[in-house]
């Protein structure tokens, strides 16, 4: 018997969830031969293998490493839908990066959310958290629309690049340290690949801070001692391999419990994304 389908919403195209790769998502970077990672092993294989940001968002999105994250997220698409969305394919795939592949600014999420990224197929897509992110890059000019609601509806980005810090929506939001691990050869691939562009980078609460700083170290790029301590509006220099000071701007992550309760306000995520502009385009 075959899947059940639903049409996508901005195409009308039916698709099954979670959605195969090649069958015509808007954006998908994938296709039906994209090799698949099983396990942290094949993860770090494939990701040293990757000679640029398409293959790594193309592999990322059929990655398959963590067992918990791969049945939570297919688990959301097909019978753990929200109510509100029962009627739309999920994508039910790890979130790749998204943006611009020269980006000037490289803006680090946490994970996918259940019902946005791991429902639309892009980072920040689809749920409040996103609504606040995108909004002020559009503010701040690196996005071409105020909003992101799915794939297919227009959105980009010029001279910034967003991406997840782990790739596939987890529980709670809450990754184990063992996934995060699993995750980071992708997101050290994508870092290195993107770095000759990078002027900034925005990291987007302290799971994000603490990730980058990690992944600076491993490819070799000099962080100040004693390490940084997480918190909003925070800046630290890093020095890549080559000698370049890179600018690390630290921000209140989007969530909806610091949004709501006005620990993050929009003026607050204005002003760092004002600085980080500066910083990238002095």
């Amino acid at each position: 018997m075959r899947p059940p389908t639903d049409p996508h919403p901005a195409t009308g195209q039916l698709f099954a969830s979670p959605v195969p790769p090649g069958t015509g998502w808007p954006g998908d970077p994938a296709t039906a031969r994209t090799p698949r990672a099983k396990d942290a092993d094949d993860v770090v294989r494939l990701a040293a293998a990757a000679r640029s940001l398409a293959d790594v968002d193309a592999r990322t999105s059929v990655c398959r490493a963590c067992p918990r994250l791969v049945t939570w997220r297919e688990q959301v698409a097909t019978t753990g839908r929200r109510a509100s969305f029962a009627d739309q394919p999920y994508w039910g795939r790890p979130s790749p990066g998204f943006g611009d592949p020269h980006p000037g600014l490289l803006v680090v999420g946490l994970a996918p959310a259940a019902n946005g990224a791991n429902r639309t197929g892009r980072v920040f897509t689809g749920d409040r958290s996103g609504d606040w992110i995108w909004a002020a890059l559009h503010r701040a000019g690196y996005a071409a629309l105020p909003d992101s609601r799915f794939a297919g509806d227009g959105q980009r980005l010029d001279g910034a690049r967003i991406v997840p810090a782990v790739r596939c929506a987890p529980p709670a939001n809450r990754p184990t340290p063992g996934e995060r691990d699993t995750c980071a050869p992708w997101f050290d691939r994508e870092v290195a690949l993107v770095e000759p562009d990078l002027r900034t980078v925005l990291v987007l609460g302290g799971f994000a801070f603490d990730v980058m700083l990690t992944v600076a170290r491993r490819l070799g790029w000099a962080v100040p001692s004693p390490r940084p301590r997480f918190g909003h509006g925070v800046q630290v220099p890093l020095v890549t391999a080559s000698g370049r000071v890179l600018p690390l701007l630290a921000s209140y992550h989007v969530s909806q419990q610091n949004t709501f309760t006005g620990r993050l306000t929009e003026a607050m995520l204005d002003d760092v994304l004002t600085r980080a502009r500066a910083l990238t385009h002095p």
